[in-house]
């Protein structure tokens, strides 16, 4: 069998490697980290919920389970007419190749004055530093939010903030401390959410005002200052911390690549993830353009979806085979949004949108997902079908 290379270590990554060694290819993955961060649950790391430890994976256990090669480098360029990738180690050749590099973030002006919990992993022990230290004061102005990208709106990171701003929430509440602290979301759009459906865009109004959440939205930031946002029309937003999650644009090392990339810097792909106009190149995740409806949007479980038709198109692809998946039909929106003692379950397709309250029992369930993604990962446990 042909040998498959594959940039980015993350849910794309990973995936790709599993269903690839499955189908008997001789499979590299190369990561500029040592373990699989497990993003959708690292929510928790903020209020100590969750350790460090808790969220990650290490590629190496994987490695072992599945049997794929690893290489742990900073992949630098790509360079498909060569049939290489190059990294600060070394260069590597491929037959196949599949990109999963994850992507870049846009640039706002003062960006170093805030923390993300979707950016480095190391960021999430810093927000739990910040936070902890206003508790130890015992109060202050906390401010979260997101962007967008308007140039492909497909990789806008909402509900991490939601999350985690529902969680710092909860531990103050629990500390006694919540009526010390001025809680505020922002973002630029007029309606944040919007892609989720009307429904959920009503329910999150009912929670921010519920919980006593303060809301700037609908201005463009302006810049981010030690001490507050400015956005636009001279509006000022203050805060003694500021978590800030950017829309996605292409990662850096694509713009060194000669792949064929859309206006943000995405690899452009068909519905069976082959990059335009190249051989054997494969990109899925957050390094591919996401086409589909207006609300779509890059979450996990469809860079999963992408991975694993992925493997199978180059199976049929070397068996002579024309039978091939797409990822296009699968899209939808799907998450457990965790508040810390509760959740709710959010739903998006072309044919309806909802948003149940799940409370209490929502939180044991997004807990029971992290639970069953690192262990069915590991074969530890059987993987559910689709999951």
């Amino acid at each position: 069998m042909k040998k498959v290379l594959i940039t980015g270590g993350g849910f794309a990554g990973l995936e790709a490697a599993i269903f690839l060694r499955k189908y008997g290819f001789e499979v590299t993955l190369i990561s500029d980290r040592d373990y699989l961060y497990i993003y959708p649950t690292s929510i928790w790391v903020p209020t100590g919920e969750s350790t460090f430890e808790d969220v990650c994976l290490p590629l190496e256990k994987l490695k072992e389970v599945h049997g794929f090669d690893l290489i742990i480098d900073k992949v630098t360029s790509i360079e498909s007419a060569e049939k290489k990738v190059y990294g600060e180690k070394d260069a590597y050749k491929y037959e196949y190749l599949v990109v999963a590099l994850g992507s870049g973030k846009m640039k706002h002006k003062g960006i170093e004055n805030t923390l993300t919990i979707c950016g480095a992993p190391e960021e999430s022990l810093k927000i739990k530093e910040r936070i902890d230290s206003l508790i130890e004061k015992g109060s202050g102005k906390i401010a979260m939010g997101f962007g967008g990208n308007p140039k492909d709106p497909s990789n806008v990171r909402g509900g991490p903030t939601f999350e985690v701003l529902f969680n710092i929430h909860n531990e103050l509440k629990k500390k006694g401390l919540r009526d010390k602290f001025e809680l505020t979301f922002f973002a630029p759009m007029a309606e944040p959410g919007k892609r989720m459906g009307p429904q959920a865009l009503k329910m999150m109004d009912l929670f921010f005002n519920k919980l006593d959440i303060k809301k700037q939205i609908g201005k463009k930031i302006v810049e981010f200052k030690p001490d507050g946002i400015v956005f636009e029309e001279g509006i000022f937003v203050e805060s003694d911390f500021t978590m800030f999650i950017a829309a996605g644009d292409g990662h850096p090392v694509l713009a060194n690549s000669d792949l064929p990339l859309n206006a943000s810097g995405f690899v452009k792909i068909n519905d069976y993830c082959e990059v335009e106009g190249v051989e054997n190149v494969y990109a899925v995740g957050d390094s591919a353009e996401l086409q589909g409806p207006e609300w779509r949007a890059k979450q996990g479980h469809i860079a999963e979806v992408m991975a694993r038709n992925t493997a199978f198109n180059i199976k049929a692809k070397e068996e002579g085979s024309s039978e091939r998946k797409g990822y296009k039909e699968h899209l939808n929106i799907l998450c457990v949004m965790d508040s810390g003692d509760g959740a709710a379950f959010v739903f998006r397709s072309d044919k309806r949108g909802m948003m149940i309250p799940m409370p209490i029992i929502g939180h044991w369930m997004k807990k029971g997902w992290g639970w069953y993604y690192k262990n069915s990962k590991l074969n530890k446990i059987p993987r559910l079908p689709g999951l």
